[in-house]
């Protein structure tokens, strides 16, 4: 059951944002350079060049930002090139993120364009245990037989 419990509050606090108003819009005919933070919920249909910083962002099909972004949520169908670090993602069919994602939950529809480094898992302890080679896990045993033995 405690599997289910993070991908739970995640959904509960991406409908809840979700539900929230846009307190924050750049056009599409807008080009802004410089770093942008904002708390609450905004969306981009233009361009920008520097980082950004906030709660829940929406980035539309004309959207394009040139930086990295650390973001709680992020819903995008426009184009990002640089770092994401987010703890809800979805690339809708129209999304283009090219470099490295680090997402709690990760959503991809089909379509999408992911290029670069992904890692969609809060739990990379986990995942590294997972994926052990099992000469590691052989060697780990003959270690302990032979400090058995003496």
């Amino acid at each position: 059951m405690a599997i289910f419990n993070k991908k739970d509050e995640l959904e509960q606090e991406a409908s809840r944002v979700s539900k929230e108003a846009i307190s924050c819009i750049i056009s599409e005919e807008m080009h802004i350079t410089g770093e942008i933070r904002f708390k609450g919920k905004a969306r981009i249909d233009g361009t920008v060049e520097g980082n950004v910083h906030g709660e829940y962002l929406v980035l539309s099909e004309s959207g394009r930002i040139n930086g990295d972004l650390q973001l709680g949520a992020l819903i995008c169908h426009g184009a990002i090139k640089g770092t994401v670090t987010s703890k809800l993602v979805t690339a809708h069919s129209t999304a283009a993120i090219q470099g490295k994602l680090t997402a709690g939950s990760l959503t991809v529809e089909p379509g999408a364009i992911l290029e670069g480094e992904i890692q969609a898992s809060n739990k990379q302890k986990e995942l590294n245990n997972r994926f052990q080679p099992a000469t590691a896990t052989l060697a780990k045993e003959q270690t302990k037989e032979k400090v058995t033995d003496k």
